[in-house]
């Protein structure tokens, strides 16, 4: 258990960072003296480096270890917040933020590998559960954490509280975590830099749209990025281990639970960024009460997910995560279908119902991915769980700001119409592994 333990710390803290950060945003503008748009690259910088490093991370994970990797993440996580704190400038702060997304990358790039290890496959699904049990703690508590230290501290505590929290885990790490089998790959240093440029250009230009920037250079950006991920899947398809997993892209399971999981995370961000906007201009309810009411989805997600996991254990992934989807979709389609004046109690067990959906889809799905990867490439396997995570919440964030930049006349309510038709096609997409025979 300590080596559960030392890995569910280490995510926590790259997960609760990220959100902790999002509350603090004026106050730390104001402090450096930069506006709030030029401020956003304090969560930018983190984002960014975080998606380009996670497969190579995963793939120096096969070739060193993967609990070094998440001990070289935690020391590199906690060294880059004492530099947060001590920041008195944008660039400095964002360049602090840059290698604390790194740290971040090397703990999310093979925390799933290393849960793997820790667990027999007989109950491989608590694992996975009890891992997306502590991601959605870290979303659920971050905001109540900020508003906490806020209280009675300047933002520089927020990243400051690392230290102690930090070493606690790299304890755990150093005594505790499993020593993994290693591969004799070799890194690829011109596919990692092709990586870069292409999900860095399609997160950029995914985070363009979200913010409300230049269409212009939101498109240019894309455009970068999908092609030089082209010319990255051309070259990786002759590599015997190859950076980006196209060898487990190719497999039919694999790939199905890679695009439900990232149908899961498009359809949970319509949902996220949209319902907010909609609880405070259309339902009037006050920034408290849209807060207090939202938190019914991750309050529901993790009194899930300890039923979730043992059932991850006992029925195939392709009928649990289609049925988390249908379910999901539904509570949508009920927040959908909300009367002109609902109560805070009639939304908020809609949102429920949602989440509940959710919480059945990851630990299954991820299992799957898992399971359906050889031992030798599970750390692509790891870090592919991330990528699905990070590009659905991107591109689910770029629909959104393009719905609600059209003159709709309910845009809040289309947004959650594409939220339940994105989780009914991912229902779709995951029961296809039924007809294939890949059910696991």
């Amino acid at each position: 258990m300590k080596a559960m333990t030392a890995v569910a710390m280490a995510v926590l803290l790259s997960v609760l960072d990220y959100t902790v950060v999002n509350i603090a945003m004026p106050d730390i503008a104001r402090d450096v003296h930069v506006s709030a748009s030029s401020a956003i690259w304090v969560i930018n910088a983190y984002q960014l480096a975080n998606v380009i490093a996670l497969l190579p991370v995963a793939t120096l994970g096969e070739k060193f270890g993967h609990a070094r990797m998440c001990l070289i993440g935690l020391v590199t996580f906690v060294g880059a917040s004492l530099l947060c704190a001590i920041s008195q400038t944008l660039p400095e702060l964002a360049a602090a933020r840059a290698i604390q997304g790194l740290g971040g990358a090397c703990i999310l790039g093979v925390n799933a590998a290393l849960i793997r290890y820790i667990y027999p496959a007989k109950i491989l699904g608590r694992g996975i559960a009890l891992n997306g049990l502590i991601i959605a703690l870290g979303v659920a508590l971050g905001p109540s954490v900020a508003a906490a230290v806020l209280s009675f501290a300047s933002w520089k505590w927020l990243f400051l509280i690392n230290l102690p929290l930090g070493a606690v885990a790299m304890y755990f790490a150093v005594t505790a975590l499993p020593k993994t089998p290693r591969t004799p790959v070799t890194f690829d240093g011109v596919s990692a830099l092709l990586l870069a440029v292409g999900l860095g250009g399609i997160v950029t230009g995914g985070d363009n749209f979200a913010q409300g920037s230049s269409a212009a250079m939101g498109l240019g950006l894309l455009a970068i990025g999908i092609v030089s991920m082209a010319v990255l899947v051309r070259l990786q398809l002759s590599q015997r281990h190859p950076l980006l997993p196209v060898d487990l892209l190719a497999r039919g399971g694999f790939s199905i639970a890679f695009a439900a999981g990232f149908l899961a995370f498009v359809a949970s961000n319509f949902f996220i960024i949209s319902m907010p906007f909609n609880l405070t201009n259309v339902l009037h309810r006050s920034p408290v009460e849209t807060g207090l009411v939202i938190t019914a989805w991750p309050v529901a997600i993790v009194l899930t997910a300890p039923f979730v996991g043992r059932l991850a254990d006992r029925y195939p992934a392709a009928f649990l995560t289609s049925i988390g989807m249908v379910i999901c979709g539904t509570g949508f389609l009920l927040l959908r279908l909300l009367p002109p004046n609902p109560s805070d109690i009639d939304i908020a067990w809609r949102i429920a119902v949602a989440g509940c959906g959710f919480s059945m889809i990851q630990p299954p799905n991820n299992k799957a991915m898992l399971m359906a990867a050889p031992k030798h490439r599970i750390s692509g396997a790891s870090g592919m769980i991330s990528v699905s995570r990070l590009l659905g919440q991107t591109i689910g964030g770029m629909l959104v700001a393009i719905t609600l930049g059209f003159a709709l006349p309910a845009p809040t309510k289309t947004c959650l119409t594409f939220a339940a038709l994105a989780a009914f096609t991912g229902a779709v997409l995951s029961f296809s592994r039924v007809l294939m025979k890949q059910s696991i």
